[in-house]
């Protein structure tokens, strides 16, 4: 087991991640009743998204003998309705000054960065739009 959701009450959660013990707390966004104090269930998946892409870049950066530290990824979650979902997810990764990447060690990094585990397990009418800043 990876985890238990448990509804607290008022459109809240608490997901318990069990072999680190950390938690995460939820809401309903303010347009669907909730009170948007938390991340929405669907604001973890375009978050989760970000963090998978950053993260199998720096593993990759790691084998590369680059360091990735301080590289930021912005996230926007865009909704459809009816039915309602996640109908884009824009991110903008923004890398660390100074790295002196040539054209090829970038276009490797961004290819991981588009093939992450969660990329590919996204709906495949999720739109993504994907950018990097490479300063």
């Amino acid at each position: 087991m990876t985890a238990t959701v448990t509804y607290e009450s008022n459109l809240r959660t608490t997901c318990l991640h069990l072999q680190s013990g950390s938690a995460i707390e939820t809401d309903a966004p303010t347009d669907n009743k909730g009170k948007g104090e938390r991340f929405s269930p669907t604001d973890l998946i375009a978050t989760g998204l970000g963090a998978c892409m950053i993260t199998t870049m720096g593993i990759k950066a790691e084998s590369m003998g680059i360091a990735l530290d301080g590289a930021q990824v912005e996230v926007t979650k865009i909704m459809k309705s009816d039915p309602r979902r996640i109908g884009k997810i824009i991110t903008h990764i923004t890398m660390p000054g100074g790295l002196g990447l040539d054209d090829k060690n970038k276009e490797i990094l961004e290819r991981v960065a588009r093939t992450c585990p969660v990329e590919r397990s996204l709906h495949p009418e999720v739109e993504l739009e994907i950018s990097f800043d490479w300063k």
